[in-house]
């Protein structure tokens, strides 16, 4: 079985080192094509995989291939590989883009499956979730989990949830990078040096993830657990919710689904 890549940035090179090193592909039955040059090259170069000169030759060397392109280039990209021969397994990464959208430009034979993976994938730690059109089989659903698991985490859904998974995973990293950001300012601003109140901060989120996965317990309960009566947790805590945190968590992942709605219109 050959595996193409059209999509040679971050989310498609990561994806590609997780295959790879976890023996899904081999480099010589992988080719890969990226209309930015560059990008193309250093694939190939770092993981020793073939090029292509166009999205088509990427499409008609394989079985399977992994279109991680932005939303916008999707549709184009499809229609424009719609005719090569054979029934091939795409899995799209693009946010929004509909597998009603994806089927409308393909011809019966080919089958597509939409995938919303994570940043964390860079480093072998993604939350990745999936959905199959009705083209697509239980074996395709097999080496999709296989894809996604080589990075990380990945759990099959209806496809009406997807965008609810883009608002809470695919967007999440970000939200956890910027409560690192205000827990090192907070720390900065009680007299702590910046170094010193980042490595705190994110060896406290890690470890705090960590006891979540390892022990099973509700997040609830862990809070309480750490949380002495009127102590300074709780105090922090009472903070937190003067200032509507949860609302302003909730509100964030809202808006960003709603976007990722947007650009599948």
């Amino acid at each position: 079985m050959h595996f193409g890549v059209i999509g040679c940035g971050k989310m498609g090179s990561a994806l590609l080192q997780g295959v790879l090193e976890a023996g899904v592909f081999a480099p010589g039955a992988v080719t890969v094509h990226d209309k930015f040059t560059p990008a193309m090259e250093q694939a190939a170069g770092d993981f020793g995989v073939a090029m292509a000169a166009s999205n088509r030759e990427t499409v008609s060397a394989a079985d399977v291939i992994l279109l991680a392109v932005k939303p916008p280039d999707m549709v184009p990209l499809l229609e424009e590989v719609a005719d090569v021969e054979g029934s091939k397994l795409f899995v799209s990464i693009a946010a929004g883009v509909t597998l009603d959208t994806m089927r409308g430009c393909l011809p019966d034979a080919h089958r597509v499956v939409r995938v919303m993976p994570n940043t964390p994938a860079l480093v072998g730690k993604a939350a990745s979730a999936y959905a199959p059109d009705s083209h697509a089989t239980e074996d395709d659903a097999s080496l999709v989990e296989k894809i996604l698991g080589a990075v990380g985490y990945v759990t099959r859904v209806d496809e009406s949830l997807l965008d609810a998974v883009t608002a809470l995973s695919g967007s999440g990293p970000a939200y956890i990078f910027a409560m690192i950001e205000s827990l090192v300012a907070g720390g900065v601003d009680q007299g702590l040096d910046k170094a010193v109140a980042l490595d705190l901060a994110t060896h406290t989120v890690a470890g705090a993830a960590e006891l979540l996965l390892r022990t099973g317990d509700a997040p609830a309960a862990l809070r309480e657990n750490v949380t002495s009566p009127n102590g300074t947790t709780f105090a922090a805590l009472e903070s937190l919710r003067a200032n509507q945190f949860d609302h302003i968590v909730r509100e964030a992942i809202k808006a960003a689904k709603e976007r990722s709605v947007e650009l599948g219109g």
